[in-house]
């Protein structure tokens, strides 16, 4: 059985485009209190930062102690702690498991020894529907442009499925 796949040059321009929306902190706030989720996961240290800044609680805290490749103090905004090993471009199998584990007794960080860039589809593969996964958007056109908000839906979690199926195995 793999345990670590790696995302194909060929698959990274699916991944270019936000999964969900791209919204600014005030529009996210908004859409939270809107939408109201019974879950909510975020990816990113800087996504945790602004959570906290606006006092949104997560139910997972996916971070990696680094912003746009840049090391930063890790934030813990949780007492329960898990970790994973996940090297920069790839996806480590064990990240299902432990996500799922997470999400049945919230809150959690989950703290990455690597990169946590593509745990995002994960996330979204895991997270019930309905739910709402956030992550930062590297930059296109400007710095900052805001965080990406995907509602997890079946049709999300199919197209995810689809480009984990598409990566390499490397062990």
């Amino acid at each position: 059985m793999p345990r670590i796949l790696r995302l194909p040059e060929s698959l990274r321009v699916l991944l270019k485009k936000p999964l969900g929306a791209l919204v600014t902190e005030d529009v996210l706030k908004e859409e939270i209190q809107k939408q109201k989720p019974r879950t909510i996961i975020a990816v990113g240290d800087g996504v945790t930062r602004t959570l906290m800044r606006l006092e949104i609680p997560a139910n997972l805290y996916i971070i990696d102690g680094k912003i746009q490749r840049e090391n930063v103090v890790s934030l813990r905004p949780t007492t329960r702690i898990m970790t994973l090993e996940n090297p920069a471009g790839t996806l480590n199998l064990q990240a299902f498991n432990l996500i799922q584990e997470a999400l049945k007794n919230p809150p959690v960080t989950l703290k990455v020894e690597g990169e946590e860039d593509l745990l995002t589809l994960v996330a979204i593969s895991k997270g019930p529907n309905g739910s709402i996964v956030i992550y930062g958007q590297p930059p296109i056109n400007q710095p900052n442009e805001g965080v990406v908000l995907v509602k997890v839906t079946s049709e999300k979690k199919k197209f995810v499925r689809n480009i984990i199926e598409r990566m390499d195995v490397v062990s």
